[in-house]
């Protein structure tokens, strides 16, 4: 092939989708060490489709040092600096160089947010040898967008999004490396070892669980009494005073109204009830929680093949807009061979919109195109996803809701019920809208009975994963890509645990001993302004410059953090090793299974073996060497379920699926068939 165009995409699955979108007749596809790319022949102009596969370019040290602090960092080639683990990406950059040779032009197609921008710049300047490039802005992988995005390309790079980028990536560096650095040179200094990490943003994100945690444990629960009455005329109904009472003297003196008599009023009026907004990142992975049990980062991963599959759009958004430039009456049309009773209920001529908007891309929506061959979870999403997009073209669900008052001598007492007059949207997206019929009471009414219920006051709900992410979201820290990468982050250090999520002791230590010493590390504040810096320097024509005062910013900041954290290592490496040894006892409790059936005088606790594989074993080893092996696949923990067999229940936690339950006996019948099972899925 002569001269040609070559185009970058971000990941080989893009690549191919748009080459056979630009294609004027089926693409020729080419494979140089398994990596793939495309010649293209579009109006008769030869471009060719290549890809990297994420990041090929990584922050590292210039030279090699294990103090702290370090600002001397450079991108170098992932394979070298993350060695066995990206060695697979250097023949992919090795297969864009050689492309790039005999490219007369260049054009950028990686995702458009600041990663994507990121990705395609590196390509671009240390591997093609160019200063700059076209760049194809999309929102979906479908033919038309992808055209479109071609024909329609930005003269240049996103130069406000790639300094934008590069800024990050140097800030995640550089308190990444630094204070992790710290941390576990604290712990060394006190004799002993841990891999420990935290950041500009994981920091204030542990300190969120930590202060929450530090409510519970710290709570202590009142009683308060509820009072209702049992009232009566030509029907009976319960209502409710509507103050808590915190005196019992109080509460008893309502004792005292039965047989009295009151009046009753009914106010009735309808309600109209708006359908929801359509969906950005965040508010999809609460609700594929709460409908399926997804964690946020599970989601992301699931959300990012459906997007790469053409069949919704690019999921990285904090948008709740649907702008008409989508063609959503085309969409509609597509869905309705899929989904005809849905699609029959979006009656709108315009969707209903929330407030977030993002520069970048719309809400996340449905293309249209064919879903074919998903797994369970995959599938659970999309048609959350299209039943979200439908139901914001759906009409007003109508409530009727009904207030009846009650009066007694000076007491009022009130309840409430509604009832669905319409349900409109709701039709389309289960909202989970309780109904409560109460009938129309008016006019004297007779008490009946009173009733005093005792109550205590309860501690905070902890976060689940979901909601911890909407709660980083609402304190603006961290993107909407990160956020569930540093939920997992909290849970692989053992930070954290449990659904509801829980501080460990570990997570405990760290949070208190830089709380006491360095509280800066913990303080979201300093965060929140990097995190708008960065954001005004995606709409700045001084990129370059606007970095450099962060960047600068962020050195004398973190020089300061890491003198006052080196006065007190050996005080916060003791706190740290406490919190480890407190956390090993904690760990030892919670893998405690039962007791050994065989010896009857240790525990069977779950154990690691030198490959990292898990099994059952007596912890009166060696004199008991009673071990059980366990499924290979997955973390395992304890379960709070029962076996018919009388053993207690485990879980399987593995990455992208729901907990699978098994029965710790080896010999359960039951244990065996499923394990047989879940070897086929395999």
């Amino acid at each position: 092939m002569e001269k040609y165009e070559l185009i970058i995409t971000e990941k080989p699955q893009a690549a191919m989708k748009i080459a056979y979108a630009l294609a004027d007749i089926a693409p020729v596809k080419r494979s140089v060490s398994g990596v793939p790319y495309y010649e293209v022949l579009h109006d008769d102009k030869p471009i060719v489709v290549a890809c990297a596969v994420g990041h090929i370019y990584g922050l590292g040290q210039t030279k090699k040092s294990s103090s702290y602090p370090i600002f001397d960092i450079e991108w170098k080639p992932s394979y070298e600096e993350k060695g066995a683990a990206s060695a697979y990406t250097k023949k992919y950059a090795s297969v864009i160089s050689s492309l790039a040779k005999k490219a007369s032009s260049f054009t950028l197609a990686c995702d458009y947010d600041v990663e994507g921008e990121v990705i395609g710049w590196n390509v671009l300047r240390f591997i093609c040898k160019q200063k700059d490039a076209h760049r194809m802005k999309f929102s979906t992988l479908t033919k038309e967008d992808i055209v479109e995005a071609y024909e329609k390309a930005m003269p240049t790079i996103d130069w406000g999004l790639a300094y934008a980028g590069e800024t990050r990536h140097y800030l995640d560096y550089y308190y990444g490396i630094n204070l992790s650095r710290a941390l576990m040179t604290a712990m060394k200094k006190a004799s002993a070892f841990k891999i420990l990490s935290i950041g500009r943003v994981q920091g204030p994100a542990l300190e969120i669980i930590v202060a929450k945690e530090k409510m519970i444990k710290g709570f202590v629960s009142k009683k308060y009494w509820n009072v209702s009455l049992l009232v009566s005329n030509s029907h009976d109904i319960e209502v409710k005073y509507a103050k808590d009472i915190w005196d019992k003297k109080e509460a008893d003196e309502f004792k005292k109204l039965k047989g009295k008599t009151g009046v009753a009023d009914t106010e009735t009026k309808k309600v109209n009830i708006l359908p929801p907004t359509p969906f950005d990142l965040t508010t999809l992975q609460m609700e594929a929680y709460k409908f399926f049990g997804i964690n946020p980062s599970q989601l992301l991963q699931i959300a990012q093949n459906l997007y790469l599959a053409g069949l919704i759009s690019y999921p990285r958004t904090s948008s709740q807009k649907l702008p008409p430039s989508i063609a959503y009456d085309k969409i509609i049309k597509k869905l309705s061979k899929r989904f005809p009773k849905l699609t029959v209920l979006a009656k709108r001529d315009k969707p209903i919109e929330g407030h977030k908007s993002d520069p970048a891309h719309p809400s996340i929506y449905p293309t249209g195109e064919k879903a074919e061959k998903l797994m369970k979870q995959e599938q659970d999403v999309y048609e959350l996803i299209v039943k979200r997009f439908l139901a914001c073209f759906g009409e007003d669900a109508i409530i009727e809701e009904k207030k009846i008052t009650v009066k007694v001598s000076e007491y009022e007492f009130t309840t409430r019920g509604s009832q669905i007059l319409k349900k409109g949207w709701l039709d389309i997206y289960d909202a989970k809208l309780v109904e409560k019929d109460i009938p129309t009471v008016e006019g004297e009414i007779v008490v009946m009975d009173v009733k005093v219920d005792e109550k205590e006051t309860q501690p905070p709900k902890r976060y689940t994963q979901a909601s911890l992410v909407a709660e980083l979201t609402k304190r603006n820290l961290g993107t909407k890509g990160t956020r569930a990468m540093i939920v997992d982050t909290l849970f692989r250090r053992e930070y954290v645990s449990d659904k509801s999520i829980k501080a460990t002791a570990l997570g405990m230590s760290i949070a208190e001993s830089l709380e006491k010493y360095c509280p800066e590390i913990l303080d979201e504040k300093l965060t929140r302004e990097f995190e708008k810096e960065m954001d005004s320097i995606q709409t700045s024509k001084k990129g370059a410059e606007e970095e450099k005062k962060i960047l600068a910013k962020a050195q004398k900041s973190l020089k300061e953090t890491c003198e006052k954290f080196r006065k007190n290592e050996l005080a916060i490496g003791k706190e740290l090793v406490k919190g480890r040894t407190e956390f090993f006892k904690e760990e030892k409790e919670r893998n405690t299974i039962m007791p050994c059936p065989v010896c009857k005088q240790g525990q069977l606790v779950i154990k690691r073996n030198k490959m990292g594989r898990q099994f059952l074993a007596c912890d009166k080893y060696p004199e008991c060497k009673t071990t059980f092996s366990l499924p290979p696949y997955g973390l395992i923990k304890k379960s709070d379920k029962m076996c018919e067999c009388g053993w207690p229940g485990l879980m399987a936690i593995q990455k992208a699926r729901k907990p699978w339950f098994f029965c710790a006996n080896p010999e359960c019948p039951t244990r065996q068939k499923k394990e047989a099972v879940k070897t086929e899925e395999e």
